[in-house]
């Protein structure tokens, strides 16, 4: 089944209080333990979360290094609004910094973070080598990288049956949303070929559940 693209900014209202609402407890877990599984060493250093949505997993991710500082861009500054309050909540706000940004037109240091991690980017990018050129430029030598995302499915009744095993009882428009994204998520093999392609052959790719992929390495 050939890619289908998604707008890249999610900022609608309604799509945005749908998504900062939903459920996303087991893969936004999986995301952090599959970190902590990669790199048992990681404690400290400043962190980049590319596509942070509503600050689930800059929050996860300081709440286990208790000495990181996260820097977390999104897009959508409805999002971010939505990011803001939750970090208040949590006594977060000199620990965890929010950024409204859009890749690949937005300034972020050089070298700068010892770990950058993505969740659900991908997927929203007309051209994916933007995240992975952003990984390049801000990570120092040896930073840890997690990029977690959808892969796409074989065909579209494949989707279907994925939104309806893991969404069946949430809003139609974050169903939709869902097989969205499935239609708009690369392949495996195309995530392999944009790593290749700018450099950063030595990351891994691998499936980690029926519907995510994982990049996973050392810069």
């Amino acid at each position: 089944m050939n890619r289908r693209a998604e707008p890249e900014i999610m900022n609608g209202y309604k799509q945005v209080k749908a998504y900062a609402k939903a459920d996303f407890n087991g893969p936004n877990q999986m995301f952090v333990d599959l970190f902590g599984e990669n790199f048992p060493l990681f404690s400290s250093g400043r962190v980049l979360d590319l596509g942070c949505g509503p600050a689930d997993i800059p929050l996860r991710f300081a709440g286990r290094y208790e000495q990181c500082r996260v820097v977390a861009m999104d897009g959508a500054e409805r999002m971010l609004e939505f990011g803001r309050r939750n970090i208040a909540a949590q006594g977060m706000v000199e620990r965890v910094k929010l950024v409204h940004g859009v890749l690949p037109h937005c300034e972020l240091p050089e070298n700068h973070f010892s770990a950058i991690i993505s969740n659900s980017l991908l997927h929203h990018l007309l051209d994916p080598l933007a995240l992975w050129q952003a990984i390049s430029y801000c990570g120092k030598k040896d930073a840890a990288v997690l990029v977690m995302d959808l892969f796409r499915p074989s065909s579209e009744t494949a989707a279907r049956r994925i939104v309806e095993k893991y969404a069946a009882g949430e809003p139609e428009i974050l169903r939709e949303d869902f097989y969205n994204s499935l239609l708009a998520a690369y392949t495996e093999a195309e995530v392999r070929a944009q790593l290749d392609r700018i450099g950063l052959s030595n990351l891994q790719v691998r499936q980690v559940s029926d519907r995510h992929f994982a990049v996973v390495g050392l810069l």
